[in-house]
């Protein structure tokens, strides 16, 4: 099961959307589009929810490595 973690390695802001991407198995860059276009869709709702989820979610543990995402795991 994965555990979801704000990213070290795919960060642009606080690494929360670069981590749930991994989580859901979707491209980061497209969920930022998703973000960015939920936040002037919802008049800030979504920033603040943002920051919250960005203090709550731990961030990526040094060392850390994911082997069900990993390259060799595919093959």
């Amino acid at each position: 099961m994965n555990k979801l973690f704000r990213s070290r390695r795919d960060k642009k802001i606080s690494g929360l959307c670069g981590g749930l991407a991994q989580w859901l198995g979707f491209d980061a860059t497209i969920l930022r589009l998703i973000a960015v276009i939920a936040a002037f869709c919802s008049f800030g709702m979504i920033v603040a929810l943002y920051l919250i989820a960005s203090l709550v979610v731990p961030e990526e543990p040094t060392g850390y490595y994911d082997f069900e995402d990993s390259y060799y795991s595919k093959y």
